[in-house]
């Protein structure tokens, strides 16, 4: 695979090319299904294949294959060449990358359980665990549609720049959907994920059987305890999960710079942001906002993106400031920067574009009890059952799952379904407070057409917001 990624290359700079990629990709996995308490079969993932990028007359041409011989990727080179000539004649400006560093690089995420050498019996046993465990609670949980994956992901990149990167990352995760019926009412926990990058021992580690028990009491004691929750402006206080989502949709995806320049228009939405808002504030000062490829075991983690360029923490929001775009090389070179490393695939069949990683609130300084020590009337929401947001990622509306009246600094009863409905500019402006504490939940963003879902984390510390309108059902 190495000589045919250096041929693909080279045979483009030999038919015109005045830039050339190849990505080699190969996929192996498993992933399993259990429908209350019944397995619903096994999958066996095998994929394997060459993307290749070219630049010429400063228009963009990709192509792929899956047969990896010299004479099938000489094919998938000519085509990649063909098309960037003919998206040369009709661009109103050349395409240009920006000038980066590159290495020749080798890394790996290791296994401490590799979960290659487990056998699918095994393996099925992490379902059978939450299934028990769920039912041991003595809730009625009617439904339960549990699942786990796993995958091992192999890239070669090289580029005509100098770039050579190979990397191997184990991707790991268990999925739950529980409905409890009681009471003759019925609340749902839907799709609820834990995943990492690494072996099974961070499976094992994080029980998420224990996240599943969690939940199911949280849900029966909302059908028997739930009330109204206050309308009105009152402040609420939220969890590193509903953070998570709100940075990721209202920060994450605003600030790609594909959006920004409104190449993402007609595929996933446009932006509020404009290029000339870096060093504009948007928040408080309690609100920085990192997207992080490098955190080690995260779910969207890599140390090299797929253009070849090295990953670092990407400060999006500092002190309520906004500070960063997400950039590829594309659009480094329209604001006059360097790529900060945004460009991933998720396929060989698919081209790199700009995306999130692993976002997050940064933490602050408060403890969660001082957070709502001193909060008269308000709601402490812990989970969301639906979000909404606009293409431009400016107006957005969150509807709480599990979520607890706030009284006099005291964490009272459940409250049903609170919805808050609120602008970016005024959700991180009414943050005056942050939490010490960080967690992420994982996802998989959707984006580009043809569509690419990638592995993300979300999250970050406990936030408390001053004076919002809550809305009730």
């Amino acid at each position: 695979m190495h000589e045919l990624v250096e041929f693909a290359v080279e045979k483009a700079l030999e038919l015109g090319a005045s830039y050339a990629e190849a990505r080699f990709e190969e996929k192996n996995g498993t992933s399993l299904a259990m429908k209350n308490g019944s397995p619903e079969g096994l999958e066996v993932l095998a994929d394997k294949g060459i993307g290749v990028r070219v630049l010429v007359d400063g228009g963009m041409g990709f192509a792929s294959t899956n047969v990896l011989t010299k004479e099938s990727v000489a094919e998938a080179v000519k085509k990649a060449v063909k098309l960037a000539k003919a998206a040369s004649k009709v661009r109103n400006e050349p395409i240009r990358f920006s000038d980066e560093d590159f290495h020749e690089v080798y890394y790996e995420v290791k296994m401490r359980k590799d979960f290659r050498d487990v056998s699918p019996e095994e393996k099925l046993e992490l379902l059978r665990k939450i299934e028990e465990e769920a039912k041991a609670t003595g809730v009625n949980v009617p439904m339960r549609y549990l699942g786990y994956s796993d995958q091992v992901w192999h890239k070669i990149i090289a580029n005509s720049d100098g770039a050579f990167i190979e990397s191997f990352i184990p991707r790991v995760s268990t999925m739950y959907n529980l409905v409890v019926f009681e009471n003759g009412q019925m609340e749902q926990a839907p799709f609820v994920e834990r995943a990492f990058s690494g072996g099974l021992e961070l499976i094992e580690k994080d029980e998420p059987w224990n996240w599943a028990v969690r939940d199911v009491q949280a849900l029966k004691r909302l059908i028997y305890e739930g009330k109204k929750p206050p309308e009105g402006k009152v402040d609420l206080v939220i969890s590193p999960e509903v953070a998570g989502i709100a940075v990721h949709e209202s920060v994450g995806h605003p600030y790609e710079s594909d959006r920004i320049f409104g190449r993402e228009a007609a595929q996933a939405g446009e932006s509020f942001v404009k290029p000339d808002m870096l060093g504009e504030r948007i928040g408080s000062e309690a609100v920085t906002v990192i997207e992080d490829p490098t955190i080690p075991n995260s779910w969207g983690f890599y140390l090299y993106d797929d253009e070849g360029v090295k990953a670092r923490p990407r400060y999006l929001i500092r002190d309520g400031i906004i500070t960063e775009f997400l950039t590829n090389r594309e659009y480094a070179y329209k604001l006059g920067q360097h790529s900060n490393a945004a460009a991933r695939a998720i396929n060989y069949n698919r081209e790199p574009i700009v995306r999130m990683a692993n976002t997050y609130l940064a933490p602050g300084d408060h403890s969660f009890e001082e957070l709502i020590e001193d909060v008269k009337l308000g709601v402490y929401m812990v989970s969301f059952n639906e979000w909404n947001i606009d293409d431009r990622r400016y107006q957005q509306r969150y509807i709480g799952r599990e979520a607890y009246l706030i009284e006099n600094g005291e964490i009272k009863h459940p409250v049903r379904r609170p919805i808050l409905e609120i602008t970016t500019r005024a959700l991180w402006s009414s943050v005056d407070a942050v939490g010490k504490e960080v967690e992420f939940y994982p996802g998989t963003c959707g984006k580009g057409e043809p569509g690419q879902g990638v592995p993300v984390w979300m999250g970050g510390a406990h936030a408390r917001l001053r004076d919002i309108p809550l809305r009730r059902p």
